[in-house]
């Protein structure tokens, strides 16, 4: 007989989806200290979690760093350096990309959207036309273009822990991120490699879910930083249809991978008993709550 430690037999049972007195599908009890679940064609919300309060959002920052760097539709193939100026100074996070290495902005854009790498993304914002501040200020304006009215951008990494946003707004920037091919599939690719001088480099994913075959994951990008805790957005289809989930502020290593599973499992859970006939799925209530100007979003 196969051992089985008692930490993974309490997680069964803590992913365990419960039922209400009622019957109902109760609600995933979530450890992330903000939480969104939004119906990506609607914008309705299904489940909220502090998605209000204004947080430190970490690398989820490089969504935006990409976006406004597809939308000044600068040379994908041109080479850019990795400079001094790209070296993390104020935390001291280690990077595979030395000073002195070249690439094209579009393997910068990759492994800046899949690896996290901080480098990449800053050396993404210094190659933006007018330096990193004028990339700066193109991330807030487009944020105020998209109703983000929560959000605050200082640099293209994430690093500064005066990036902040709400769950509402990044569901909204996730669903213009999800609008770019090149952001959906460089956010889910498994691995990256590229070639550095004579050498080879590989990088994987920072989601271990996009390695999942239980998970379909259209965009994907975690974050972490100590004031941010660790953070997770995704859009994902479940159970036949789109969801965008918004994870901040987990702390503990598995904590965003739970809170994500406990959502999965909810959602099934209640869909299958709604295809068995019973009420109780995740239903169309009428007045419940929706991202306010979702319809205008692209995607």
């Amino acid at each position: 007989m196969r051992f089985v430690p008692a930490t993974l037999i309490a997680l069964a049972v803590t992913l365990t989806p419960a039922l209400s007195r009622g019957g109902e599908p109760r609600e995933p009890a979530l450890k992330s200290q903000a939480a969104l679940v939004v119906d990506q064609e609607s914008g309705e919300i299904l489940l909220g979690k502090n998605s209000e309060s204004k947080l430190p959002i970490a690398s989820l920052t490089k969504l935006m760093t990409a976006i406004v760097t597809l939308d000044a539709e600068l040379d994908p193939g041109e080479p850019i350096t990795i400079t001094k100026a790209d070296v993390d100074r104020l935390r001291g996070s280690h990077s595979r990309l030395q000073v002195g290495t070249t690439l094209t902005r579009d393997e910068l854009l990759h492994l800046a959207l899949m690896a996290s790498e901080n480098r990449a993304a800053s050396a993404l914002a210094n190659a933006y036309p007018g330096g990193k501040e004028a990339c700066v200020l193109a991330m807030n304006l487009k944020a105020q273009l998209l109703g983000m009215s929560g959000t605050r951008f200082e640099d293209g990494t994430g690093l500064s822990g005066r990036n902040v946003s709400t769950a509402q707004d990044l569901a909204k920037l996730v669903q213009t991120a999800h609008s770019y091919p090149k952001i959906r599939d460089y956010t889910t690719s498994t691995s990256y490699q590229v070639k550095v001088g004579r050498r080879a480099m590989r990088f994987g994913n920072t989601n271990r879910l996009t390695r999942s075959s239980r998970w379909d994951i259209g965009l994907s990008k975690t974050g972490y930083i100590a004031e941010a805790g660790r953070c997770l957005v995704m859009q994902v289809t479940l159970a036949g249809r789109s969801f965008i989930i918004v994870l901040l502020d987990s702390w503990g290593k598995y904590t965003r991978v739970g809170d994500a599973t406990r959502i999965r499992q909810w959602i099934e859970f209640a869909s299958s008993r709604a295809a068995r006939g019973n009420s109780a799925g995740l239903r169309e209530r009428r007045g419940m709550a929706a991202i306010e100007g979702w319809s205008d979003l692209p995607g």
